[in-house]
């Protein structure tokens, strides 16, 4: 089970910065210390447990970056062309058996291994073969088109850190290197649950005052993109024993505890309650918008992080808050999204002292860079502003205004999605 330490996140005020509760996460959360072997095939999105060491060289032998002709470059004529015959081949995977001799020319293929003795080998397109015998043009350097052992990896070398998130190249890498299976940290554990009397499931008649549960199903795919296991417990009601049931048996066999909605101050939010009569809070509100209802804390020892309920602040504090979580308790070495520079052809005004990120979708300036085009309406209940964007702008607590033209970071979803 995951757990955190017992002086982690102390509360820090009324309305704790998003980058202060950032390095909170990133600083005084455990991740799971459990380790698995699992075969390389279903080993993508893991984390890595310790550092993959190349147990060879990738290539393993110097091999031919073309097709040709593989010569010694001490038999060309300098200055004129050259004409030799041409006595054996190499493709890849049968090499030339013993050394290629001397004033001669191997036909060779890309990939093949090198022949023992040449050195240097011409592309075909630029050779005529005629009667037993190939005319090599002057001017190539020595050792051209001829790949090297360990040009790509060399033996000893450590190529992935432990805490690494393995990605469709790392695979490839691993399987380079003659990798089955890989040990990973063991799946983390997730339960997942949204409350609200007025929730529904998709797929079935809405009654008046009801909606649809859109925050589980949009959690649920960020969470699976994570590589976790999630398990996913539904809706609550709106009343307090319920919550504090659901709580109960969701911090039982998981490694943390995620919810939506019910963080506010309103009569019917009862997670707040119920979290802190369970366990306690390490912080409950930030100066973030969309999302600032949003509370961090532990049920027992369990990790807890509690989402508000309108879906576009779930999504975002999912993307600046949870995923870190997940990702530092899954045992991940890097978790703080990465962002980068774009300008804003609008204008904004926005409060001193709060983070605040807006929907927009990015076109290329006919200058290099990326233009950031705000999406037309926002709020904290347009999830359609979510569909419709590449990511987030994101406007520093001191920023009060913004004008066309300015530079600000951009959270692109690709980072954060994938």
């Amino acid at each position: 089970m995951a757990r955190l330490s017992d002086d982690c996140f102390a509360f820090g005020g009324t309305l704790m910065s998003g980058a202060e509760a950032l390095r909170l996460v990133e600083t005084r959360t455990l991740p799971l210390p459990e380790v698995e072997t699992v075969p390389l095939a279903v080993a993508v999105h893991r984390i890595l447990a310790t550092p993959l060491v190349a147990p060879l060289s990738v290539p393993p032998h110097d091999n031919a970056a073309v097709d040709g002709y593989a010569v010694y470059f001490d038999d060309l004529a300098p200055g004129a062309p050259t004409i030799l015959p041409v006595l054996g081949r190499a493709s890849a995977g049968h090499p030339l058996p013993g050394a290629a001799p001397r004033r001669a020319a191997v036909r060779i293929f890309t990939g093949a291994r090198m022949p023992e003795g040449p050195d240097t080998i011409f592309m075909q397109e630029d050779c005529v073969e005629e009667d037993g015998k190939v005319r090599l043009p002057p001017g190539l350097k020595q050792g051209a088109n001829r790949r090297r052992a360990g040009e790509d990896v060399k033996a000893g070398t450590s190529v992935l850190a432990a805490g690494h998130r393995l990605r469709a190249q790392d695979i490839g890498l691993a399987a380079s290197l003659g990798f089955g299976a890989l040990p990973v940290f063991r799946k983390l554990k997730v339960a997942l649950l949204s409350t609200g009397d007025e929730l529904r499931e998709p797929g079935i008649a809405l009654p008046e005052g009801a909606i649809y549960d859109a925050n589980r199903y949009t959690l649920r795919a960020l969470l699976e993109g994570l590589g976790v296991a999630v398990t996913d417990l539904g809706i609550v009601p709106d009343r307090r024993d319920a919550v504090e049931a659901m709580l109960v048996r969701a911090a039982t066999d998981h490694d943390l505890v995620l919810t939506s909605g019910g963080m506010s101050t309103g009569d019917e939010d009862h997670v707040k309650a119920a979290v802190e009569a369970l366990g306690r809070l390490h912080f409950w509100r930030l100066a973030i918008k969309p999302g600032r209802p949003v509370a961090m804390g532990q049920i027992g020892r369990v990790p807890f992080m509690g989402l508000p309920g309108n879906p576009v602040a779930v999504m975002v504090t999912f993307l600046v808050l949870a995923r870190p979580l997940v990702l530092r308790l899954a045992g991940a070495r890097e978790i703080a999204p990465r962002s980068f520079r774009v300008i804003v052809d609008f204008a904004y005004r926005k409060k001193e002292g709060r983070r605040e990120y807006l929907g927009a979708r990015l076109d290329a300036a006919p200058t290099g860079g990326w233009i950031a085009r705000k999406f037309p309406r926002d709020g904290a209940g347009i999830l359609s502003s979510m569909v419709g964007s590449d990511g987030l702008v994101v406007l520093e607590e001191s920023l009060t205004e913004l004008a066309p033209g300015s530079s600000v970071s951009f959270l692109p979803f690709r980072e954060v999605m994938d």
